[in-house]
């Protein structure tokens, strides 16, 4: 009979990643700050991961299971060798593959509940980022309680990819690459309690994903106030902007960025913008630098050190958000922490997060380069109205949000989650 932890016990967590790539994504910051946060107020977390591997405190363990990579940043989309499949979690991604989806949270959730099996008297719950794959039905009917965690639903992605798409071709194309969407709705609405990071994404996964609102809660994510801060030697350049590239999606909105650079290049022939994250070979964005000319206007910086972030946020006239939707924005936020004035659009979630235009950030319209040139220029053409608008934007993340605060509140969800599945299993005896 599994344990059932006393109200100040602390916690043994499994918490599930299908991919955590450390620097640029939400998905790996998500959880190397969160699980360092839950072992600060003294649970363990083990983290279980497919690559991408995140980089973790050094009291945070790592289960390494890895995938076929078949999305790995080098040669993605590549069809494994025959002698790479070595059981049949290995051959559900591939068939998976095959069909056309996107293969990773099916196959990781079996890989882990395969994994779980064997440990089921290890943990007290399992944490599950983002996957939503059946293995975490197949953990719960093996009685471990399952907290699902959803920073948007992807059906939005879905959404705005098909809205983007070029072709009947290429609609057809992303049609299939996107139908493990349903899985993620069959297992979000039969998991007993799942926690979202904003009120947009709340009602967004109501609406796409049908949860019952009773078992959906708002837990914000956080910033480390005491990385992300000013930094008063570092002068900005009035010559630079800064935007993150977490992925080559529609959904980031990176060519309507890059099309605002290039209307604002030809009155500052100097401007240059630094792109955190990996320009990938053949990429839309790569085609539209080249398009645009702008090889030498942009840079890509990746892999680098959160402190080497916050000097660039320091170094940068202004952060830009260019996105067509965000579940919460962790990139915002950051960047607000360290006082760097904030341009974002009003995609989602983020008017939640960064606040009213003229007074925390600077608001544009979404998938539209004209009104993101423009709220650039607002930034640039006035440095200290920009600098007041950065310092109010910092007041305003370090007042609300913080890692710890994260991981109170996902606690008091892990209790609540333990508790119901305990009167659960009392009512059924």
């Amino acid at each position: 009979m599994p344990r059932l932890p006393g109200p100040d016990d602390p916690l043994r967590i499994a918490y599930l990643t299908y991919r955590g790539k450390p620097h640029v994504g939400g998905q790996g910051v998500y959880t190397r700050h969160l699980t360092k946060a839950l072992v600060d107020l003294g649970h363990s977390a083990e983290v279980l991961s497919g690559q991408p591997y995140p980089i973790l405190d050094e009291r945070v363990p790592l289960v390494s299971l890895p995938s076929l990579d078949i999305y790995n940043d080098y040669f993605p989309m590549r069809m494994p060798a025959w002698w790479e499949l070595k059981d049949r979690w290995d051959y559900a991604e591939v068939t998976a593959f095959s069909s056309g989806t996107f293969p990773e949270p099916l196959a990781f959730s079996l890989r882990a509940w395969d994994h779980l099996k064997s440990r089921r008297n290890d943990f007290d719950l399992v944490q599950d980022n983002q996957c939503l794959g059946y293995g975490l039905l197949l953990m719960e009917r093996m009685g471990l309680p399952v907290l699902g965690t959803i920073h948007h639903p992807i059906t939005m992605d879905r959404r705005l990819e098909m809205q983007h798409a070029e072709s009947a071709y290429q609609r057809w194309s992303k049609s299939r690459w996107y139908a493990f969407t349903k899985m993620q709705t069959r297992v979000a609405k039969r998991l007993r309690r799942v926690i979202t990071v904003s009120r947009s994404s709340y009602d967004d996964i109501c609406r796409d994903h049908m949860v019952s609102p009773e078992r959906l809660f708002v837990v914000p994510v956080g910033v480390d106030p005491e990385l992300f801060i000013p930094l008063p030697g570092i002068k900005r350049k009035t010559d630079q902007i800064i935007s993150t590239a977490s992925s080559d999606v529609a959904m980031k909105g990176q060519r309507y960025l890059l099309e605002a650079l290039a209307k604002l290049r030809s009155e500052r022939p100097t401007l240059k913008l630094i792109m955190v994250g990996r320009l990938k070979e053949g990429s839309a964005a790569q085609r539209t630098i080249e398009q645009l000319g702008l090889e030498d206007a942009v840079e890509f910086v990746s892999g680098i050190t959160d402190e080497r972030l916050v000097e660039l946020y320091n170094e940068s006239a202004c952060a830009v958000v260019p996105s067509l939707y965000e579940g919460f924005s962790l990139p915002a936020i950051e960047a607000m922490s360290t006082g760097c004035p904030l341009v974002a659009t009003t995609g989602g979630a983020i008017p939640e997060v960064a606040g009213p235009d003229g007074e925390t950030c600077f608001m544009t319209i979404p998938a539209d380069s004209e009104s993101l040139a423009a709220g650039i220029r607002r930034a640039l053409d006035d440095p200290e109205a920009a600098k007041q608008i950065g310092a109010a934007g910092r007041e305003r993340v370090i007042s609300r949000w913080s890692w710890r605060h994260t991981a109170v509140r996902t606690v008091d969800h892990y209790r609540a989650l333990l508790e119901d599945t305990a009167r659960d299993r009392y009512d059924r005896r």
